[in-house]
C-alpha cells in the first residue's frame, strides 16, 4: 500500500495509528543492538495510538502528526517517564512535566514510542560516553558496509555520532518518523550527518528550551531529525513560537502551509567559506562538497567563495564558554532533591562531593573543573571574558558574509563519515569533540539555523552529509533550499543486512514511494 505521506494514508484508512506504532516498537525491538534507547514506552504509545484511531475514525485529527510514531532524547523532560540523561546521577528521576516542545507533539497526536540514548548530560560527540552504553550507527548493519568489512558485526561498528546518536539512530533504522535531539555545539546535526537523516538546528530562541535539561542556556536548542526536509519544516511549524516558561523565545515569523513545490534556485546566492577547508577533512567529503557547488551553480545559482576569519578561534572559544555553563548548570544536582545521593553522609559537604564523584562521569567532571578554573576571579577575564569576546566577532563574521548578499553557506558537517567505534575510543573525549563539532559550533555560538541533509555514501558505505547555514529566523528560506538540494541528490534508502525488502517496506507502513518513510 503506496501512498504520498503516511499521515495521508492514516486518514485515508490504508494503516491504522495502532499498527503505525506496533511496526516502529517492533523494529526498535528487532534492532535492539543498536542500544539507540533508553526508554520504551510500548503500553502508553498504544494507548497514545489507540486514541488516534478513534480521532481519525470521526473525521477530527489534531494535525498532521496525529498518529505518527516520534522518540525523544532522554535530556527532555517527560511526564511520569522517567529522564535520566544517559547518568547514574539522575536514576530514577521522574520529572512531573513535559518538556514544552514535546508536548507540543503529544497535543497534536503524536505518539511517544521511546527515550533515546546520548552522551552523558549531552557532553560528547559519539553518543559512546553515556551510562547506558555506546550507540551502534544503523549504515553499519548495511549490506554494503558488512560485504566490505572481514571482521565481527560487534567488532567492526560505526558510531552514531552525538550527543543526540539515540534519536539519529531512531530515524535512520526506521523505529521513529522524527525524533527530538538538542543541539549545542552540533549534537542534532554531527549524528544527523553520521547516520544519514535530516537534521534541523533552529534559529535560537524560535523554539522553547523549557524542560531541556541545559548544557549551555545561550547556545542550547532543540533540534529536529526527520528523514526528509519536507517532515523537517512540518515539525518546525508545529514547535516553533513564544512560551511563557521561556523568556529567550521569540514570535515566529508567518510561514506558508508547507515548503513550495517548484523554487527556482537562480534566485539563491551560496556561500562557500573558504576557512572550512580543514585539516583532516576527508577526500569523500570533500569531493561531495564540491560536487554539491557545482550542482547549485549549474541549476543557475549563484556560488561564491567567502572568509570567516575568526573560525580558526571558534571551537577554543566554545569549549571554554561550553565548561563556564556547565559548571553553572551542572551545580544543581548535589543529590539533596532528586536522582543519585550518596550513602555517605558524615556531613553536608560530604554527601555533596561523593554523591557528584559518584554520579557524574569523568567527561562531565573535567568539564565541570575546567569551567570553574576558568572563572575563577584571577582567570575571569583571561578566559570567559576573552571567549566572549571572540563569539561576537565569530557572530559578526557571520553577519557580514550574509550581509554582503549571500543567502546561505554551504559547508562540510563533519569532517569524515562516521569513525569505527575501536578507532573513536583512542582519543579522549576533549579531543574528539574538538573535531567533529569544527563545522558545527559557530553556528551555535551566533544563534543561526542550519540543517545537515545527507548527499551520498562515502567508499565504507556511510552516509556523507552537508550543512547549510541561513540567517537569522530565516529558517523557512533555509529549509526550502534544502528541500530543493535534498531533491538533486537522490540519497539511497537504507536496507539493514538480513532485512528482506518486505520487512523493510513493512517497517515504513507503505509511507512514501522514496526512501524516506516521509510523515
Amino acid at each position: 500500500m503506496v501512498g504520498q505521506f503516511v499521515s495521508q494514508a492514516l486518514r485515508d484508512g490504508r494503516v491504522s495509528a495502532t499498527e503505525l506504532c506496533r511496526k516502529c516498537i517492533d523494529q526498535i525491538q528487532r534492532t535492539h543492538y543498536l542500544n539507540a534507547f533508553i526508554t520504551i514506552t510500548g503500553e502508553t504509545a498504544m494507548e497514545q495510538a489507540q486514541r488516534a484511531d478513534n480521532r481519525i475514525r470521526t473525521g477530527k485529527p489534531l494535525g498532521p502528526l496525529d498518529g505518527i510514531p516520534f522518540s525523544v532524547k532522554d535530556n527532555f523532560c517527560t511526564e511520569n517517564i522517567k529522564t535520566t540523561c544517559a547518568s547514574k546521577m539522575l536514576k530514577g528521576y521522574v520529572p512531573p512535566f513535559s518538556a514544552t516542545v514535546v508536548q507540543k507533539l503529544l497535543d497534536q497526536g503524536a505518539v511517544l514510542v521511546g527515550k533515546t540514548n546520548l552522551d552523558e548530560f549531552a557532553m560528547g560527540a559519539g553518543s559512546t560516553d553515556g551510562v547506558f552504553g555506546p550507540v551502534r550507527n544503523p549504515w553499519s548493519y548495511t549490506t554494503l558496509y558488512r560485504e566490505q568489512s572481514t571482521e565481527d558485526p560487534d567488532s567492526d561498528w560505526a558510531i552514531s555520532g552525538g550527543s543526540s546518536g539515540g534519536s539519529a539512530a531512531a530515524v535512520a533504522a526506521l523505529s521513529s518518523f522524527l525524533a527530538l535531539g538538542s543541539d549545542t555545539g552540533g549534537s542534532t546535526r554531527n549524528p544527523g550527518s553520521l547516520c544519514g537523516v535530516v537534521a534541523l538546528k533552529p534559529t535560537y530562541g524560535l523554539l522553547s528550551r523549557h524542560g531541556l535539561i541545559p548544557l549551555v542556556n545561550s547556545m542550547d536548542v532543540p533540534g529536529i531529525m526527520t528523514r526528509s526536509v519536507h517532515d523537517a519544516a512540518t515539525v518546525l511549524r508545529i514547535l516553533q513560537g513564544r512560551d511563557e516558561r521561556d523568556s529567550t523565545t521569540v514570535q515566529a515569523p508567518s510561514t506558508p502551509p508547507s515548503l513550495p513545490e517548484h523554487f527556482d534556485i537562480r534566485d539563491i546566492c551560496v556561500g562557500i567559506p573558504k576557512e572550512y577547508h580543514a585539516p583532516g577533512l576527508s577526500t569523500d567529503t570533500l569531493a561531495q562538497w564540491s560536487r554539491v557547488a557545482a550542482m547549485f551553480e549549474q541549476a543557475g545559482a549563484r556560488v561564491q567563495e567567502v572568509s570567516l576569519p575568526h573560525t580558526q578561534h571558534s571551537i577554543v572559544c566554545y569549549h571554554v564558554l561550553c565548561c563556564c555553563e556547565v559548571a553553572s548548570n551542572m551545580a544543581r544536582f548535589d543529590g539533596l532533591e532528586y536522582g543519585h545521593r550518596s550513602t555517605i553522609d558524615s556531613s553536608t559537604d560530604a554527601m555533596y562531593a561523593t554523591t557528584r564523584h559518584e554520579g557524574f562521569n569523568n567527561v562531565v567532571r573535567r568539564r565541570i573543573l575546567s569551567g570553574n578554573y576558568f572563572l575563577l576571579k584571577s582567570n575571569y577575564e583571561r578566559y570567559f571574558v576573552k571567549a566572549q569576546q571572540m563569539r561576537r566577532l565569530i557572530t559578526e563574521d557571520l553577519k557580514n558574509v550574509f550581509r554582503s548578499g549571500i543567502d546561505v553557506l554551504l559547508t562540510p558537517t563533519t569532517l569524515s563519515d562516521a569513525a569505527r567505534y575501536t578507532d573513536f575510543i583512542q582519543e579522549d573525549n576533549r579531543t574528539r569533540s574538538a573535531q567533529e563539532d569544527v563545522f558545527t559550533q559557530p553556528v551555535n555560538m551566533a544563534g543561526l539555523p542550519a540543517v545537515t541533509v545527507p548527499t551520498a555514501l562515502s567508499r565504507r558505505g556511510l552516509p556523507i552529509s552537508l550543512q547549510l547555514i541561513g540567517q537569522t529566523l530565516q529558517d523557512w528560506k533555509l529549509l526550502t533550499v534544502a528541500h530543493w538540494m535534498e531533491q538533486q541528490v537522490n540519497f539511497p534508502m537504507i536496507h539493514l543486512h538480513g532485512d528482506s525488502d518486505e520487512r523493510n517496506e513493512n517497517v515504513s507502513v507503505s509511507a512514501v514511494s522514496t526512501h524516506t518513510g516521509s510523515i
